[in-house]
């Protein structure tokens, strides 16, 4: 898998995994996570799938429906690279914090969904609810902020509030932040998401 690593300014402060949105590159979302906090460590992953010149993290179907079998594979190889990664450069596979928008947004949510508790929060921007599951795992006192627009015709902004209630259902605290925009990110969600950072992070480690 190919991704860029920094490192960050303090071993206690928790990793930034970013998850670049469909057809983007690994670092995209890099003015995103220093926004959000400039000092933290920051593992961002290209996925691993070559759609017609543009990269995702997990297929698709003709009809564009998830490729469900895919995205189990995916998303089991993406937690293998996190603990790799995490052996490679010495940091806390425990403090990583995963930042994803839209088709990455879906995959760190797989993550939580396929592997229970292996994160310590994530940032989901324009998430859907990725795969549907009987059998939810536990993730009490995991931190999650979502954000959708309210206008957003690619991923519903019902789909992002199902994925909230599916993630609180596993125990999860969720906080879902509604723009008035479409798909696109708002200024509006990075602050957002800035502010839930800093009140749920900020001096824990």
């Amino acid at each position: 898998m190919q991704y860029f690593y920094n490192q960050g300014s303090s071993a206690s402060d928790p990793i930034f995994l970013l998850l670049h949105g469909s057809g983007g590159k690994e670092t995209d979302l890099l003015p995103i996570a220093q926004r959000i906090e400039v000092r933290n460590a920051v593992l961002a992953a290209r996925g691993n799938v070559n759609e017609e010149g543009k990269w995702r993290h997990f297929k698709r179907h003709s009809n564009g429906s998830v490729d469900v079998r895919d995205l189990t594979h995916r998303t089991k190889e993406l937690n293998c690279f996190i603990d790799k990664a995490s052996r490679e450069h010495h940091f806390n596979r425990d403090h990583v914090i995963a930042i994803g928008y839209s088709n990455g947004a879906n995959i760190a949510a797989s993550l939580l969904l396929h592997h229970g508790n292996v994160l310590k929060g994530a940032v989901l921007f324009h998430p859907m609810v990725p795969i549907k599951r009987e059998k939810l795992p536990d993730l009490t006192g995991t931190a999650i902020f979502i954000s959708t627009g309210a206008t957003d015709s690619i991923v519903l902004p019902g789909e992002s509030i199902k994925l909230k209630k599916m993630l609180e259902s596993a125990g999860a605290n969720v906080n879902l932040h509604i723009t008035d925009y479409g798909h696109e990110l708002a200024e509006s969600e990075v602050e957002a998401a800035a502010e839930w950072y800093a009140e749920h992070f900020h001096g824990n480690g």
